[in-house]
């Protein structure tokens, strides 16, 4: 696999087992020096450190499942027509391409634990701001929380990489099933929150600050535990906006994102305005998102031993658009089985999408560039996804009109997930300063 043209100054590649384990890239990479050995005291120190970073994960996805879940309560009192429910459920995502850039330079400058630790009270606050029935506050801290899931993104996987070099395979599959366990559980409990809570929506988003501020608290004593280590930029990547490999990466993950925040921001309105109740609908969604673990876990290691890709990219976007055509217009008493199905497309495809970056990058760094070109642009453009399905049905005043967005997401994904998937490394080259 690993038969292109070395890059102009010796770096070591990533091996397949590499590439199975570390499906996400270090925020860190261009840093020098990199710490090799974790300082830990203790083993229990090592596993408290561990397990924080999974409830720090567990945090960065209740904001979009939790506002989908109540979307109709919240447009019918806040006189949000479908275009506004649109804006809200995309704000969000495109804060995920707005601010991730960020986060290296919060690294290099706080470091990392440090900076978790803001994007944890940030977090709690921008989602305690969503409570307060103001609609500029609702948007203001859909903003901030984005943001915040957006450094958090970047930052976490670096921290597993750099102390859990040995047992990387491991806190990736922890840290996904922590992500989707995030956002199914918004999805699956929000609504049984707001009748507990008598039945006031904002309270019941606003609830789920509480988990940020628990985890904030835990992570406290650790994020000021380690001196911060000075870092001093030794790499440069040349190449990268110019090479249409990178580019066909980069609209793989943005296009394939665009359909999961679309099933994020409105699969469970879509359920309920075909009939099914709330709780219902609520625990659809959970499911789709749980299913996703599967091939999150598996389709890295399987990726990693074809000759190439590309059929793998594209069958997995026939999977995910057929799930959502199946939501759409299949009888409700097969709903758990579309559930099924398009949470497997969509799982693999979050996860192929991370591979790809891996793959396609001759080292790590040009790996670490290019991982932050197709968050930046990709969540950017993954933000027209939602935005699209309340502009359709705002003029249509159905879902059934969003089956032409969805086919036409999916040709995307399909298309340039082709591109992406054939055995070639990008031309960008990584220079030493």
């Amino acid at each position: 696999m690993n038969q292109h043209t070395a890059p102009e100054h010796p770096i070591t590649l990533p091996t397949k087992l590499d590439i199975a384990s570390e499906q996400l890239i270090d925020a860190e990479a261009d840093s020098l020096p990199q710490p090799r050995v974790p300082d830990f005291h203790s083993r229990g120190a090592q596993i408290i450190f561990g397990l924080s970073l999974v409830l720090i994960a567990f945090n960065l996805r209740p904001v979009f499942s939790s506002a989908s879940a109540l979307l109709p309560e919240i447009t019918a009192q806040m006189g949000l027509s479908s275009f506004g429910a649109g804006v809200l459920t995309t704000l969000p995502v495109l804060c995920l391409g707005l601010f991730a850039p960020l986060a290296p330079r919060l690294a290099q400058r706080i470091g990392a634990e440090r900076a978790l630790f803001g994007v944890l009270i940030l977090l709690a606050l921008g989602t305690a701001l969503r409570g307060l029935q103001s609609l500029p506050l609702l948007f203001i801290g859909t903003a901030l929380a984005g943001g915040c899931i957006a450094i958090g993104n970047v930052l976490l996987p670096g921290l597993v990489k750099r102390d859990f070099a040995t047992r990387t395979g491991m806190m990736t599959g922890l840290y996904t099933m922590a992500l989707c366990a995030g956002a199914a559980s918004a999805a699956g409990f929000t609504l049984p929150v707001q009748r507990l809570l008598g039945g006031s929506w904002s309270l019941a988003l606003s609830a789920w600050a509480l988990p940020a501020i628990v985890v904030a608290v835990i992570w406290l004593p650790q994020a000021f535990a380690r001196k911060v280590r000075t870092k001093h930029a030794g790499f440069k990547v040349q190449g990268l906006w110019r090479d249409r490999l990178a580019w066909q990466v980069t609209l793989f993950m943005g296009l394939q994102s665009a359909l999961a925040y679309c099933v994020f921001g409105w699969l469970a309105p879509i359920l309920r305005d075909r009939g099914m109740d709330g709780t219902t609908a609520g625990a659809v969604v959970s499911v789709s998102v749980m299913a996703q673990v599967i091939t999150c876990l598996l389709v890295p290691s399987i990726a990693v031993r074809c000759k190439d890709q590309r059929l793998i990219n594209v069958g997995l976007a026939a999977i995910a658009v057929t799930g959502l055509l199946g939501f759409l217009f299949a009888p409700l008493s097969t709903v758990w089985l579309w559930a099924i199905i398009q949470g497997i497309g969509q799982g693999g495809l979050i996860a192929i999408a991370m591979t790809m970056i891996v793959l396609r990058s001759p080292d790590s760094h040009v790996a670490s560039h290019l991982s932050g070109m197709a968050q930046c642009v990709g969540y950017t453009l993954a933000a027209t996804g939602p935005l699209l399905v309340g502009l359709i049905h705002s003029v249509t005043e159905s879902y059934a009109a969003t089956a032409i967005l969805f086919v036409l997401l999916g040709l995307g994904v399909a298309v340039f997930g082709w591109g992406a998937g054939r055995a070639q490394h990008v031309t960008a080259r990584t220079i030493a300063l």
